[in-house]
């Protein structure tokens, strides 16, 4: 493996080290001792999902493979996966802000066991019942869980600014640490052990069953709005009024979508920018580097987020034009070296300085996992707060769907500069936010949605 790996993997290790081992007291929140047993606990719990989620991530496309899949069959259980996930997405979204939240974790963990029991078999169909499981249960862990947090956060009467540090803790752990650590046990699992490429989702099943086991026992239940006399579509009435009438949960929703759609997409394009010929990378190496650097922009958010005087809508203008700037790198090295049609040994200039950029933009999602994760805290709606994020999904998954079908009809280059874009725009809607979210609101939703639901013959 070239020696270039070794090195900006060891520098970003030295970098993430560094950061933490170097916080001040301006640096660190002080909390209570019951905070601090709620927060561990949400901790342990939210990174046993995680790594029942990371574990599959790397052998998903492999597994199809051996199964003698080709990439069309692969290509359409991926979708069905994303698809599953933008038209269940909101359904359960909805359903955990009326029937609890705590009940909506433990179906995410039932959920995604039977996903991984339908990985033991080679028949499609059974595969695609599999994908559309899978996609449900991201749905539930990407909403149910901090729907959850929040709720039981703001009950125990905990003060707002440390709940910052439970968000950039859990991304620092969640999205870094246990990524690594899943990576390295899947590899142990099939290469090391040869017990085969279903193993990791074996593995992944035994956590999900271990973190349900927990929530079962030491969480208690809360809701967003558990009235009887809301029905399903008129949750999704109320989700769309509060984003219709609160201009900046409608923006909160665009930058997410702007964002996360990109992020996705780098996860396709990465492979095939750093390899252009087919050259050999060490693929599992490069991730661990990129969650490397994933942790070292939670650690970056976490001091970011603990300076009260520091609003996350002013840094995050910054985050996104850098995250922008970082994806055009295959563009301007492109222009600016000829691209080599023949198989390198080792790594090119053109992929060194790529694999650098990339670092940057993992760096960018870093700080924003926790950083969303606050302002959405701030500006959604308690009542509909699950119904809300999934909504937010929505335009996520119909252009994941789109890129995936379409992945090679259109250039490489073309794709990163369709992200930097999105990056770009995520920008200017967050540069808005931070001069309403300035001004004192005018008018509540909630007022709103009772004015609407004195009309609506749903309620009557």
């Amino acid at each position: 493996m070239d020696i270039f790996y070794y090195l900006v993997f060891g520098v970003m290790a030295a970098v993430v080290a560094a950061l933490e081992l170097s916080k001040s007291n301006k640096d660190r929140i002080n909390t209570s001792s019951s905070f601090n047993s709620f927060k561990n606990n949400y901790l342990v719990v939210f990174s046993i999902m995680m790594a029942g989620d990371w574990l599959q991530g790397p052998y998903v496309y492999y597994l199809y493979s051996t199964y003698g899949f080709g990439k069309g069959d692969i290509g359409q259980l991926f979708i069905a996966g994303f698809g599953s996930s933008m038209l269940f997405g909101t359904i359960v979204g909805s359903l955990a802000d009326k029937q609890g939240r705590k009940r909506a974790c433990v179906t995410y963990c039932i959920v995604y066991i039977l996903s991984c029991i339908t990985k033991h078999s080679p028949q499609y169909r059974v595969l695609m019942v599999g994908r559309i499981l899978g996609g449900i249960a991201t749905s539930l862990l990407f909403s149910a869980f901090e729907s959850w947090l929040i709720a039981e956060h703001n009950k125990r009467n905990f003060e707002q600014q440390w709940l910052s540090l439970t968000f950039s803790k859990a991304v620092f752990l969640g999205n870094g640490l246990v990524a690594i650590l899943s990576g390295l046990f899947g590899n142990l699992l099939v290469d090391t052990f040869s017990f085969g490429p279903v193993a990791p989702f074996d593995a992944a099943a035994c956590f999900l069953a271990i973190g349900m086991a927990i929530i079962l026992t030491t969480w208690s239940e809360n809701f967003g709005d558990p009235s009887d006399s809301k029905d399903l579509l008129t949750q999704f009435k109320v989700a769309a009024i509060a984003i219709a009438s609160d201009e900046k949960i409608a923006l909160l929703g665009a930058i997410q979508s702007l964002f996360e759609a990109s992020m996705y997409t780098f996860v396709f394009l990465w492979t095939p920018a750093l390899s252009p010929n087919d050259e050999e990378i060490p693929h599992g190496f490069v991730f661990a580097t990129f969650m490397l650097a994933s942790m070292l922009g939670s650690s970056l958010a976490a001091r970011l987020m603990a300076r009260s005087s520091l609003r996350v809508e002013n840094y995050m203008q910054i985050v996104f034009l850098v995250s922008a700037a970082s994806l055009l790198l295959p563009i301007t090295t492109s222009i600016l070296v000829t691209p080599s049609k023949v198989k390198d040994e080792g790594l090119s200039l053109t992929s060194s300085i790529q694999l650098l950029g990339f670092c940057v933009f993992e760096a960018c999602v870093g700080i924003f996992w926790p950083s969303i994760m606050k302002m959405r805290s701030q500006y959604i709606p308690e009542e509909a707060r699950s119904t809300i994020m999934n909504f937010f999904r929505v335009p996520l998954n119909i252009f994941v769907c789109i890129v995936l079908y379409n992945v090679d009809a259109f250039p490489i280059t073309i794709m990163f500069g369709m992200c930097s874009i999105f990056l770009f725009v995520a920008s200017i809607l967050q540069r808005r936010l931070m001069v309403i979210s300035e001004k004192p609101k005018a008018e509540d939703w909630s007022p709103m949605k009772e004015r609407n639901s004195e009309v609506d013959p749903l309620n009557l």
